[in-house]
């Protein structure tokens, strides 16, 4: 009888030392992940390459369901962050932009021309910068895991060539909800207009809006050139990279070595996403402008002194902004950009 008390009361330290986490807690039937885009767009591609990376090395003990649209928070981008804090959203993969809001330290991607190529884009994601914004979100209680990108964001519109900022007076163009982009085009002489991306395409369909600025993967995708967004200009002038993020409960409810597995679909993914989203831009005479160009769409190319002129119109807007980002943060991006190779 005393062994078995012995036994009894050693299990039972064993279990308050340090059982595996499933013992403790069940894994949920169906985790939630949130996208912006379905699969068919590089995006959500990733969140559906995560999701079965997932499934597959854990055996289905960590099953993820993609909820694209922004779904679980009835299509609202910015309420996405706080949903993912709250526990209304397992898992996302969330855009920058739309989560700077929340964390202004964000809105360091959106900086008017910060970034000029893609070796700046991973000087700053893949270096002491993204590992800063990466403790940032910790302290706001996410899990943020890997990186994707949403891709340089091109202005397209209706109306007219847009080779300097003369040519954009006046142009209604359809920008996403921060202020921040709201600045820089009326820096620019344009006239902003915030909305949803539903009632974006309708708008241009009508006129009502003449231009937007997106990502040329989701040019093609949403086929804006059939909603009268016949000129394309190559500016990038901000990029928008992707979080992969995990709510803080949900990651400790799992085993360290599921952790790890997660982080390491999460990278995974983010790797292919990446190169799905840079796909036809980043090769030698960028074949997907070319079949943009064979739909009829007027493709500009800007050369670096038109570019420089978009950079000196926005001057002002980066200054300021730059001091609400934080000028240490901003400083070490310049500074890793510089070094780039």
């Amino acid at each position: 009888m005393r062994r078995r008390v012995l036994f009894t009361a050693a299990a039972a330290a064993a279990l308050i030392a340090g059982a595996p986490a499933h013992a403790q807690t069940k894994y949920k039937d169906e985790y939630k992940l949130s996208t912006v885009v379905p699969a068919s767009f590089p995006w959500g591609k990733g969140g559906e390459i995560w999701a079965d990376l997932v499934r597959q090395r854990t055996n289905g003990r960590i099953n993820i369901k993609m909820y694209p649209g922004v779904s679980l928070v009835q299509g609202d981008q910015t309420r996405e962050f706080t949903a993912i804090r709250q526990g209304i959203i397992d898992l996302a993969i969330g855009s920058t932009i739309n989560w700077s809001p929340q964390v202004k330290e964000l809105n360091l991607f959106s900086l008017p021309f910060l970034m000029p190529d893609y070796k700046a884009i991973d000087a700053l994601t893949q270096g002491p910068v993204g590992k800063d914004i990466f403790a940032i979100l910790e302290k706001q209680g996410v899990v943020p895991l890997a990186w994707g990108e949403n891709g340089y964001r091109e202005l397209t519109n209706s109306k007219r060539e847009v080779r300097k900022p003369d040519d954009l007076k006046g142009l209604k163009i359809r920008v996403v909800g921060s202020p921040l982009f709201l600045d820089t085009f009326r820096a620019l002489g344009a006239n902003p207009t915030q909305m949803s991306w539903a009632d974006a395409q309708p708008a241009f369909a009508s006129g009502a809006v003449d231009g937007q600025e997106n990502p040329m993967s989701i040019f093609t995708a949403a086929k804006l050139h059939t909603v009268g967004q016949k000129n394309v200009t190559m500016w990038g002038y901000v990029a928008d990279p992707l979080i992969f993020v995990v709510n803080k409960d949900v990651w400790e409810s799992w085993t360290p070595a599921d952790r790890e597995i997660v982080r390491q679909a999460a990278i995974d993914a983010g790797k292919q996403e990446i190169a799905l989203a840079r796909k036809g831009l980043d090769e030698p005479g960028q074949p997907l402008l070319k079949e943009i160009e064979g739909m009829g769409v007027n493709v500009v190319r800007l050369t670096p002194a038109e570019r420089n002129d978009f950079v000196s119109a926005t001057r002002r807007v980066y200054a300021q902004w730059k001091g609400t980002i934080g000028p240490d943060l901003v400083s070490k991006a310049e500074q890793s950009i510089a070094a780039r190779k």
